[in-house]
């Protein structure tokens, strides 16, 4: 039998204690809130009034459930007043010493067979246990924000933790509602580790230009289904809560990638903390507040009269699962699409899948059969590279081969009349190499399409150093006219998305490698704790371990970053013809 705790104890009341707090008291629990001062508690029941009450509005939650609630919670200034409790999760700010400093207080308040828990994101559970007297007693009880909605709990064991300690924290996570994984001391243990490193990235990615707040977040949203992006949850984290992280993962793995990026020091230092400040990368209209509102870097809606080029008539080349989404995406929107294939054969069997995918929409409601027979209609099949001299916009599509793209552009070169714009679907590779190809260097950009291309909101619009404005501009609007989401970046490997995706993935890979924890554990931390769609070990087998490591290695040729290298299981994988669920085998083996 496990054990009961009927009493737990929540030292700190900033947004996770108090969150924390709520969790507990809502499954009938006894708590006993404690800050340093009055103003500390006020804070907190403030967080308090303002959860729950938004659970009321939403029907989530009567009055009578919220009064029970809240008054089953205690409040106090004094550590004393935890002498009775069973458990006690502390969730101070991530200061070793101060976290120290509770846990030896609290050791000497305490009755012997009380467990302390820390909600440290990062810490050494170790280096706290320590400064108690029963080390056996401490574990990590990691919560994740909002803790009223996300699910996962980090079950952090030391060397020295009991394990009938831990299968009662497990328990006990588990009657809160809540998914706990049990892991080994480690900064950042699992789903940090990951997140962290990511959120860094990015925020080096905004540092330097190479993209707006608003398309950095709305490629990770859009480009790979993140319920945030990653600015915006930084935001909500709190910048100094991230860099107190980054600098403990820093300290502890002396991996560069963990080295908090200065731009979050700057804003700390201006007072910029994210929501709770009501400034952060964002500005939101009061501390606490979700309620985003324009400010001087808010984007400017752009000119009507901005200058594009027309385009009726649209090639694209190819005859791939891209090519032949990009074609059924421009016919539904009403352009007239030239797709060219090396043979008639190929040209007829790309059509015929077009054909196909627009009858499982027609099937499932969501075309008519009119609109169906409207799009086929626009679609001409062309095997030479003259059938494309007439359109105004040609898209490459072909295979993620920098000699095949560079012969597809030279011959577009030769081909295509003047002022067409030229468009490479490349994922990963320099989009300057397609247009050096030719003699119009300016009318080259990228235009990368997510998979599916009928259902993929995404367009990631890469610029070169050589590609005019009005060919931007002229991509933009396209993006729009055919009810996409366009960002825009600059001609790097990966772009925005698998610039930020791939090495979070490495990132997985090699804590998997370092036997930290179990691709299972692992995919479950990032769904459960981050609301991700799918873990990343359930990602790489989708999108092909070959794919991946290609991309991974020229991420690394591109920045010549350590961290970014791949990592060796993922290389023996693919040598071993593991790649994933189009083999059977992967991560994972699939029937």
């Amino acid at each position: 039998m496990t054990r009961q705790f009927s009493t737990v104890g929540v030292v700190g009341l900033g947004t996770m204690g108090a969150g924390i707090a709520e969790v507990l008291a809502r499954t009938g629990l006894t708590v006993v809130a404690v800050d340093v001062d009055e103003e500390g508690l006020a804070r907190g029941r403030g967080h308090l009034d303002h959860s729950t009450g938004r659970a009321v509005a939403k029907g989530k939650l009567s009055e009578a459930d919220r009064d029970a609630l809240l008054a089953r919670i205690g409040y106090a200034t004094s550590l004393d007043a935890l002498a009775g409790a069973d458990l006690v999760i502390e969730a101070v700010p991530e200061r070793i010493e101060l976290k120290a400093a509770v846990f030896a207080e609290l050791d000497r308040i305490c009755g012997p067979d009380t467990v302390f828990a820390s909600n440290t994101s990062s810490l050494s559970i170790t280096e706290i246990g320590v400064h108690t007297g029963r080390p056996g007693k401490v574990v990590g009880l990691h919560f994740f924000n909002p803790t009223t909605v996300l699910r996962l709990v980090e079950v952090v064991r030391t060397v020295v933790t009991e394990p009938d300690v831990v299968a009662d924290v497990v328990a006990f996570a588990e009657s809160l509602g809540k998914s706990p994984v049990v892991i080994g001391d480690r900064a950042g243990f699992i789903a940090n580790a990951l997140l962290f490193g990511y959120l860094n990235h990015a925020v080096r990615m905004y540092e330097s230009r190479y993209a707006t707040r608003e398309d950095l977040d709305a490629a990770m949203r859009f480009g790979c289904g993140y319920p945030m992006g990653p600015l915006a949850l930084l935001d909500l984290i709190g910048l100094d809560t991230a860099f107190e992280i980054l600098d403990t993962m820093y300290h502890q793995s002396r991996n560069r990638l963990h080295a908090p990026a200065p731009l979050l020091k700057q804003m700390i230092t201006a007072g910029l903390l994210g929501r709770k400040s009501g400034r952060g990368f964002y500005t939101y209209d009061g501390p606490d507040s979700p309620v985003v509102v324009p400010d001087v870097h808010t984007p400017v809606a752009a000119d009507e009269g901005e200058s594009s080029r027309e385009v009726r008539r649209v090639g694209v080349i190819g005859t791939g699962t891209m090519a032949t989404g990009i074609v059924e995406v421009f016919a539904k929107r009403g352009y007239d699409v030239v797709l060219r294939a090396r043979s008639a054969e190929k040209a007829d069997a790309a059509v015929g899948t077009v054909r196909r995918s627009l009858e499982k929409s027609v099937a499932r409601g969501r075309l008519s059969e009119a609109d169906r027979d409207a799009a086929l209609a626009r679609v001409t099949p062309a095997v030479e590279f003259e059938g494309l001299a007439d359109c105004d916009l040609v898209v490459e599509a072909v295979a993620e081969d920098l000699a095949v793209k560079r012969a597809v552009f030279e011959a577009l070169d030769g081909v295509c009349k003047p002022g067409a714009v030229l468009a490479t679907t490349t994922s990963s590779l320099p989009v300057i190499e397609c247009a050096a190809a030719t003699s119009r260097p300016g009318d080259v950009v990228g235009l990368h399409f997510f998979n599916p291309a009928q259902v993929m909101k995404l367009v990631e619009i890469v610029e070169t150093i050589a590609t005019s404005a009005d060919v931007v501009a002229t991509a933009r609007r396209v993006c729009l006219d055919l009810g996409k989401q366009p960002v825009h970046c600059g001609d790097r490997a990966g772009f925005i998305v698998n610039a930020l995706l791939f090495p979070y993935l490495n990132d997985a890979v090699k804590m998997l490698e370092a036997h930290y924890a179990a691709a299972d554990d692992i995919d479950n931390a990032m769904k459960v704790g981050c609301g991700l769609p799918m873990g990343p070990f359930e990602l790489l087998d989708v999108v092909g371990l070959d794919v991946s490591l290609a991309i991974e290695r020229t991420l690394y040729l591109e920045f010549r970053e350590a961290g970014f290298a791949p990592a060796p299981l993922l290389e023996h994988l693919v040598t071993a013809g593991r790649l994933g669920r189009k083999t059977g085998k992967g991560f994972r083996d699939y029937t």
